[in-house]
């Protein structure tokens, strides 16, 4: 029960983040891991916030962001389920195809992560609570304004 209740406040957090920003416009995000050959799976709650940084190469557009997420994942450990809430903070940079005029685009970043517990299985052990989090995307954009996204 009291990993629902952290879960539960993260998440209240996450939601008055994005009400907070008012300088820009932020993207909320919801994502399912799915369920893993280990009987591993997650949800993700989070938010993202664009920089101003923009670079553009012969044939792209790059850009920025920051990720605040926070998930809840659950684990079979020795025979029974735990359940794990993360945190993390993650700068992402984007790249647009096309001079940027692309629906499509690639994106990737490395950032910082907090999980309440420490995960250990026979073929995998976290050494600390404090981990690299790693992100790798493709997606595409919809809507007349690119307001509207679906990645992987």
């Amino acid at each position: 029960m009291r990993k629902r209740t952290q879960f539960a406040a993260m998440l209240a957090l996450t939601a008055a983040a994005a009400t907070a920003r008012a300088d820009g416009p932020f993207t909320v995000f919801i994502a399912e891991g799915g369920v893993t050959v280990h009987g591993t799976y997650s949800l993700t709650a989070g938010v993202a916030w664009p920089s101003k940084w923009r670079h553009t190469s012969h044939s792209g557009v790059w850009t920025a962001q920051t990720e605040f997420f926070v998930s809840h994942w659950s684990a079979k450990l020795d025979g029974h389920r735990e359940s794990f809430t993360q945190v993390g903070l993650s700068p992402i940079l984007r790249y647009r195809f096309d001079h940027g005029r692309s629906d499509w685009f690639a994106e990737g970043g490395i950032g910082l992560s907090y999980i309440d517990g420490l995960y250990q299985r026979d073929h995998k052990r976290f050494s600390t609570r404090f981990n690299f989090h790693d992100t790798i995307g493709f997606g595409r954009s919809f809507g007349a304004n690119r307001e509207h996204e679906l990645g992987l």
